[in-house]
């Protein structure tokens, strides 16, 4: 069973929606025999409101599942609605943030392609806080309290059990100088040991790459359970979007490999990580 509230609340709403499509069913359908509006159970597979234990208890008798089906839907539902450790009041992450990072709390595979700024799982706290400095949205505190997040975050690199992690960054995020020569220097130093990580593969798409897919940055994410398909992260400065759609992901997949192809080895990443730090060293 997946691990955070986020995870499960996901896994909950996509076993609803089979349950209902398995039965031939509209949401309208199910919302009027249960004496509930179409929309509540629109709501509860699409993961938008927590959805009550006895609620799920009433579709699965509706539907008619047994018993060990609904006491595991059940108990999902419950678990749903605990907190994770990122969503303490005062830890100054946004709600549309927080859905990311419950939903990373369970990966076994992670993609990411970066054309602007460093990873965010390999930033130091400089780094980092010269980037939240730089957007001017959260007030001194939060920022503190969000940087403490984006730390702790990282150590799942390091875990036993830590995903296969695979990051593409573009040879520009090594030259844009965040902070100064000495921040950029002990950034591209702290990635080089990310990179020493069994877990960890990094490429560089150095300028001279050629063409290549002009997608933006973006995060997939992979999960180990068959039942939760892949997801699509792309955010912004105030939101961020999800695909989920077989289509959109395959698409992301095929993005993400041609980039692969056309990165620099990992081998030669690091060689060229290190030249820059030289560089900066001057």
């Amino acid at each position: 069973m997946a691990g955070s509230p986020t995870a499960r609340r996901r896994r909950l709403s996509i076993e609803l929606k089979k349950l209902r499509e398995s039965h031939g069913f509209t949401c309208a359908q199910v919302g009027e025999a249960l004496d509930w509006s179409g929309s509540k159970v629109n709501r509860m597979e699409t993961g938008h409101g927590r959805v009550q234990p006895s609620d799920v208890d009433a579709l699965c008798r509706f539907y008619e599942t047994d018993d060990e089906l609904r006491e595991f839907l059940k108990t999902l539902a419950r678990q749903a609605k605990t907190r994770g450790w990122w969503q303490a009041p005062g830890t100054g992450v946004p709600s549309w943030f927080s859905v990311y990072i419950g939903l990373e709390q369970d990966i076994s595979t992670f993609r990411q392609y970066q054309c602007e700024f460093l990873p965010g799982l390999m930033q130091t706290f400089a780094y980092a806080a010269e980037l939240h400095h730089a957007t001017n949205q959260l007030s001194a505190e939060d920022v503190e309290r969000a940087l403490r997040v984006r730390m702790e975050r990282q150590a799942m690199l390091a875990r036993p059990d830590a995903p296969d992690a695979w990051f593409i960054v573009h040879e520009s995020t090594l030259r844009n100088v965040i902070g100064d020569e000495v921040l950029m220097r002990e950034q591209l130093e702290r990635m080089l040991e990310a990179m020493e990580l069994p877990s960890v593969t990094l490429q560089v798409l150095p300028f001279n790459a050629g063409s290549y897919p002009a997608t933006g940055s973006f995060t997939m994410l992979g999960f180990p359970d068959p039942e939760d398909p892949d997801i699509v992260y792309r955010d912004g400065i105030t939101d961020a979007i999800y695909l989920e759609g077989e289509d959109d992901v395959r698409e992301y997949t095929r993005a993400f490999d041609k980039l692969r192809a056309a990165a620099a080895s990992p081998r030669h990443s690091a060689q060229l990580i290190k030249s820059v730090v030289k560089e900066y060293a001057r």
